[in-house]
């Protein structure tokens, strides 16, 4: 299991504007097609729980980071998380937040609980699946990573 105590800690830090400003000018497919390969890679490392998989079947997400002008579209369909291409139309859930709060949740020093109540994160649309995400979230166990010759492995603990 992943150890957070291990890392340092991240503070809450907000990027220049400038760097939001460079980000919306950007194309965004990239971010979408990035999320998506780290979501797939994550459910074949079996972090990710396959009934609440199997309950987000079909449905539209975005990921936005504030103050990097990052937006990223993507769904879960057919057992895979695919990138949008066509963003026409409302995602039935989207998160919104500064980079720091993404790090501090994903290295679980903050729970997305604090962050949404500290008005860091934000989450619109459908309440039932953000509840399911946000418990699946919650419920992430990261495997422990070692590096053995040049090839990591899993460490079994």
């Amino acid at each position: 299991m992943f150890d957070a105590s291990r890392l340092p800690k991240i503070p809450s830090f907000t990027l220049p504007a400038l760097v939001a400003s460079i980000g919306n000018r950007l194309p965004q497919w990239p971010h979408s097609l990035n999320l998506a390969m780290a979501l797939n890679a994550a459910k074949r490392m079996g972090v990710l729980a396959d009934d609440t998989l199997a309950e987000i079947e079909g449905k539209r997400f975005r990921v936005t980071v504030l103050d990097t002008g990052m937006v990223a579209d993507f769904s879960y369909r057919q057992g895979a998380f695919r990138p949008l291409w066509n963003t026409a139309g409302k995602p039935d859930l989207q998160f919104a937040a500064p980079l720091s709060g993404y790090l501090q949740m994903v290295s679980r020093q903050e729970d997305p609980d604090t962050l949404f109540f500290n008005r860091t994160l934000s989450i619109e649309g459908d309440t039932e699946l953000g509840l399911r995400v946000k418990n699946m979230l919650d419920a992430l166990e990261w495997p422990v990573l070692s590096w053995q010759g040049r090839r990591p492995t899993f460490l079994n603990t």
